[in-house]
């Protein structure tokens, strides 16, 4: 089990500000459950460039949005794209479970992976790339939504924490960004 502890901070205003002026480290280990059930840390993906989302499934429109946008990026790279392994690390566990995230990210990219795990070693994994979320009723429906920040993380092959694209970063800028980090990698 890992157990190094993430930032202290967790409101949206301080999450946002330490991320935006390069406070305290970004990222860093992880061990969750795939879409497939499987255990999956950090370390399985070293070699690869990650481009990792932070969302959920029932999300009903910037994390379809980013999604594709990074699908298209990966392909539009060719046989570069290859070299990129994208992660969408649900911020609802107690709804995406990994059966629902098998159906979820097969929509996306074939190679797109899901990630879940308990409410704790997700806000752990949260708090690590200073992402920011909270359940909050939905008057449209009997259920929830979940606030959230919403960015597409860059992490080289090293497991360094690169940069990160804003919602509705369009995938010719993602791939400009990423082309440099694969073609090193190759």
């Amino acid at each position: 089990m890992i157990r190094a502890e993430p930032p202290k901070s967790s409101t949206a205003a301080e999450l946002m500000d330490d991320l935006m002026w390069g406070r305290g480290p970004i990222g860093g280990p992880f061990e969750l459950v795939d879409h497939t059930g499987r255990r999956r840390t950090d370390a399985d993906f070293r070699g690869r460039v990650l481009l990792v989302y932070f969302g959920y499934m029932f999300c009903p429109d910037i994390c379809p949005t980013d999604l594709q946008a990074m699908a298209a990026a990966i392909d539009d790279l060719g046989p570069a794209g290859a070299d990129v392994q994208p992660l969408f690390i649900t911020i609802d566990p107690e709804r995406d479970t990994p059966a629902e995230l098998a159906q979820y990210v097969g929509s996306f990219h074939p190679r797109l992976i899901g990630l879940t795990g308990s409410v704790d070693e997700i806000r752990r994994v949260a708090l690590r790339y200073k992402v920011w979320y909270a359940k909050a009723d939905d008057p449209r429906t009997s259920t929830y939504i979940m606030d959230h920040s919403a960015f597409i993380y860059l992490i080289d092959v090293d497991g360094a924490y690169v940069g990160f694209f804003p919602p509705g970063t369009s995938t010719q800028r993602l791939m400009k960004a990423i082309a440099p980090l694969v073609s090193r990698s190759r």
